[in-house]
Order: C-alpha cells, then sequence, then structure tokens
C-alpha cells in the first residue's frame, strides 16, 4: 500500500478543513473539545449540515444518496473531523442499518428508510444485546410470532445506546425456537412508538444515561418490516457488526486524544522537567503512537475491502480490539498526566468554569471519558470474544 497521499487527496484534506472551518459551528466543537454533554437537537443539527453539504454518508453508493468516498478520503475526513472536535456521526442508522439494508432489504425498504436516514426524519438504535445475551448473541430470547400479517414481539433488549432518542430500532428477534440458534433469528424493524414498547435508562458510572433497557409487551410489527428473509437474520446481523467494529476502531478521535495527551503532559512538571520528558511516560507514549500508526494503516486495509464489496471478517474483529485498547490507553495516559486534576468530576470544568485546573481543554472530561470508554472493550462483541473468533479463523478449529 502506498501511504504517500496524492495532489488529488491533499486537496481533498484542505476542502475538508475549509469546510470545518467554516460550518461546523464554534458551541458544538466547544462541547466536543471540553467534554460537555451533546444532547439530541446538537447531534440532528450536526446532520444536517453534512447532509446539506452531501457529506453524512460518505461510505453510502451514489445511487443511494451518499458521497461514495474511497477508503483514503474517509480516513481523512475523520482524521480532519476529530481534530477540530466535530460531533461524531451518530452510526446505527447510516453506518449498521443502512448497508444492511442496501444489500439485503428489497427496493420498497430501500426507497422508504434509506432517505429518512439522510432526512433526519428517523434516529434509529440498536436492539441486538439482552440479559444473558450479549457477547453471545446468538442465544438472544427476544420473539416474533407471526400473526397474520403482523409478528408479535416479547422480550427484552439492553445496553440499547441513545434509544432514549430514537423513534426506530432495527432488532434481532427469534422466530424458530426449534432449530440451531443461530438459524432461528430474523431481523426486524420496529416503531418505538409502537404500543408496549418501554424505555428505560441506565445511569452508568459517570453519571450520564446513554444506555438503556427496552421492553416489549405484545409489540406488533407489520411483516413488511421484516428484513430479508425469515429465520435469516444472523447473516445479516454478521455483516452489520463486521461495520460496527470496523467504526469502534475510532483512529481519528485516538489521534486527536493523543495530540491532547501531548499537550498536557508538556505543560505538566514533573521532577522539575516537562512529564513528558519523564522516561517512562515517554516510552508509553511513544508506544501507544506506533500502535495507533499501525492501526491506522491497517484500517484503511480494511475500509478499503469493505468498499470494495467485501465484508471484512476477522479483520475487523483485529480492529476492534486492537482499537479499543488504544483508545483506552490514550485515556490512561491522559488521566495520569492531569494527575490529582482528574481525580474528580469536574463538573464545572465541563461545563467551562474551569478555575484551578492546569490546562482545563484537557482536564476538564478526563475522569468521565476514562472512566466511560471501559465499555469500549465490552461493547460490539467484548475483546475476549473478538480474540477466540480471531484465534478459530487463523488457526482453524
Amino acid at each position: 500500500m502506498d501511504l504517500s497521499y496524492s495532489e488529488e487527496e491533499k486537496a481533498f484534506r484542505e476542502e475538508v478543513r475549509t469546510f470545518l472551518k467554516d460550518k461546523l459551528p464554534k458551541e458544538l466543537s466547544d462541547k466536543v473539545r471540553y467534554g460537555g454533554e451533546l444532547g439530541k437537537a446538537d447531534i440532528e443539527r450536526w446532520h444536517a449540515i453534512l447532509n446539506e453539504q452531501g457529506w453524512l454518508a460518505p461510505n453510502w453508493p451514489k445511487k443511494f444518496g451518499g458521497a461514495e468516498w474511497n477508503a483514503v478520503q474517509r480516513h481523512i475526513f475523520e482524521e480532519e473531523a476529530a481534530a477540530h472536535h466535530a460531533p461524531r456521526i451518530v452510526p446505527f442508522g447510516l453506518s449498521m442499518l443502512a448497508p444492511v439494508l442496501q444489500k439485503f432489504g428489497s427496493k420498497e425498504q430501500q426507497d422508504h428508510w434509506l432517505p429518512r436516514i439522510l432526512n433526519g426524519d428517523d434516529w434509529w438504535c440498536q436492539g441486538y444485546s439482552e440479559p444473558g445475551a450479549g457477547s453471545d448473541l446468538a442465544s438472544l430470547k427476544t420473539t416474533a410470532v407471526r400473526d397474520g400479517d403482523h409478528y408479535i414481539v416479547n422480550g427484552q433488549k439492553t445496553w440499547t445506546t441513545l434509544g432514549q432518542h430514537a423513534n426506530m430500532i432495527f432488532c434481532l428477534v427469534r422466530t424458530n425456537k426449534e432449530v440451531k440458534q443461530q438459524e432461528g433469528i430474523s431481523f426486524l424493524l420496529i416503531d418505538m412508538d409502537t404500543p408496549g414498547i418501554e424505555v428505560r435508562p441506565i445511569v452508568l458510572l459517570d453519571g450520564g444515561a446513554e444506555v438503556n433497557e427496552v421492553w416489549f409487551t405484545d409489540v406488533k410489527v407489520p411483516v413488511e418490516n421484516l428484513v430479508g428473509e425469515e429465520n435469516k437474520g444472523w447473516t445479516y446481523a454478521k455483516y452489520l457488526l463486521t461495520h460496527e467494529r470496523t467504526n469502534i476502531a475510532g483512529v481519528g478521535f485516538s489521534q486527536a486524544g493523543l495530540t491532547a495527551v501531548k499537550r498536557l503532559a508538556k505543560a505538566e512538571m514533573a521532577g522539575g522537567k516537562p512529564l513528558i520528558q519523564n522516561p517512562h511516560f515517554a516510552a508509553r507514549l511513544a508506544q501507544v503512537e506506533i500502535d495507533l500508526q499501525a492501526m491506522s494503516t491497517t484500517n484503511l486495509r480494511i475500509i478499503s475491502k469493505a468498499a470494495a464489496g467485501t465484508a471484512p471478517g476477522v479483520e475487523s474483529s483485529m480492529l476492534k480490539v486492537k482499537g479499543t485498547i488504544i483508545r483506552q490507553e490514550i485515556n490512561d495516559l491522559a488521566r495520569r498526566a492531569a494527575g490529582a486534576y482528574a481525580m474528580p468530576f469536574a463538573s464545572e470544568a465541563i461545563e467551562g468554569s474551569n478555575a484551578g485546573l492546569p490546562d482545563p481543554l484537557s482536564a476538564g472530561p478526563v475522569a468521565a471519558q476514562y472512566f466511560n470508554n471501559r465499555k469500549l472493550s465490552i461493547f460490539g462483541g467484548s475483546n475476549e470474544i473478538q480474540r477466540g473468533i480471531i484465534a478459530k479463523v487463523t488457526m482453524g478449529g
């Protein structure tokens, strides 16, 4: 792979930088930069700005309204968006459901749902995990029983990210209990306003409630909301998860985080010298930078494979594992660099009143980010499970 950028790619980077400078609202970038909470209106505002530019769906084919960027363009945009503290694009509809609909959905489903995803008419959440069925997803127990022109859905989903904002949820449901677990699962699109659905927030360690429980009690779902074939949902689920795990890598966000750590370590003193000159800290910083560069190259290769129409397999598991380890290491280095200033949940710093902090731009959200991102190695299929998949595929068994 040629890692040098062409003149066209350099010009594209300048185009992205100009767009972000001109169109990214300062109040949104400040929230991201200071670790503030982005509300639904904030995210929808940024999505609308990107959609107007034609950049909201960089991985979609143009025939579906996407930008159809190549792997390098997507990599450049992710780098620059993170460096400019742009909100992250919520992936559930755009990067997870949409590829499934584009590959397996009916023409009617594509014509109806894809434009609504782009226009922000629907906010999607993901109904995969259940109590007792997280990484072991095939053991899910939420059922969908055919009753004429509807399925009747009963069960529970958990850890549903941003489900409190969603009006739609794509769900894995069990439609056949008499066959092997993976062969009795279907993929349903469910309106969250349907009677019988209850959303219950789960308060996390950092005090936020970005995840939820979703309960289904005799929920009626039209049969036309079945994606693909009944009992073939496991195939679609695996296809979706390859996209989710690739996105989880978060190369751009890790690069921005590493830059912030360096800035903080240059400002903080240890033994009369800047922390960045401490041999132990400098060695850890150098190692994570090397790992990040290697992952960036791997990410380009995997995205190129996906862009060519082939869903990445074990490579996405590798990327998920390495990407989450790197992000957690960067969070830990930031916590250590901030020292005592990382101990409290400094709400005053996050909200902009940062008296007494050495580098409020970096230190304010350090604790909340460190604790919240412990989840990275668990969701999307825990890293332990991913290592098992990697071993099975690469070494046989």
